[in-house]
């Protein structure tokens, strides 16, 4: 389970891209690692 502050950052980060930068958002987790990943950007960007 994530601390407050991971889950709270992890908002913030996802606000300012998508509401303030525009670009669209992915969300992965490392199956392995059970780390997660924010992309961001349009495919073709990626």
């Amino acid at each position: 389970m994530p601390a407050v502050k991971q889950l709270e950052s992890l908002y913030r980060v996802s606000y300012q891209l998508t509401y303030i930068m525009l670009q669209p958002i992915h969300l992965c987790i490392a199956q392995r690692t059970k780390n997660l990943y924010i992309l961001a950007g349009y495919d073709e960007e990626l």
